[in-house]
């Protein structure tokens, strides 16, 4: 087997940053893993809203955590009570105060993660995973997205052989 490297690796410091920012000697697996635990929380109070991206930036006296939305008025919610849902049940597992942030996607369709959460939650819906896949193509590059590939694979369509499908476009 050949040696596979993420690459985000290769990216980061030149175009992309790390999503977590902060430095500790002595706790870092105990902050590791609870940026692990708060990424899972956030994904799964708020997979409706569209969460592209989680970063979080500690302090030695607080935790500032920002999420990127598509739709940030379902994060918020009436009067601002979701992000205090959320702080409350991220503040019971984290010793520090937590500053929570909502950072709106203005581009949905041009984002990776948006448009495989959406295909995905077509494909769960029955719709035929050719539309869903040509659709999120198409309205990619109409949006001003330079290229895009998408691969979808696994038991398509309910069929009994697993099978392998892509799109791509662009460069």
């Amino acid at each position: 087997m050949g040696q596979k490297v993420n690459p985000i690796g290769l990216r980061l410091g030149v175009v992309r940053t790390w999503s977590s920012l902060w430095y500790q000697d002595r706790n870092y697996s105990k902050w590791l893993h609870e940026d692990l635990k708060i990424r899972e929380m956030v994904k799964d109070h708020l997979y409706h809203a569209g969460i592209a991206k989680v970063e979080i930036k500690r302090t030695p006296n607080r935790v500032d955590i920002y999420i990127h939305t598509s739709k940030p008025g379902l994060v918020i919610g009436k009067k601002g009570k979701g992000i205090e849902v959320i702080k409350k049940d991220l503040e019971k597992f984290i010793s520090t105060p937590v500053n929570i942030d909502i950072v709106e996607v203005r581009k949905a369709e041009t984002n990776a993660q948006l448009v495989a959460e959406n295909i995905a939650t077509q494909i769960e819906r029955r719709v035929s995973y050719k539309r869903a896949m040509k659709k999120a193509l198409t309205t990619a590059m109409k949006l001003g997205a330079l290229g895009c590939k998408i691969v979808c694979s696994g038991r398509l369509g309910g069929e009994e052989m697993a099978l392998k499908d892509r799109y791509k476009d662009g460069r």
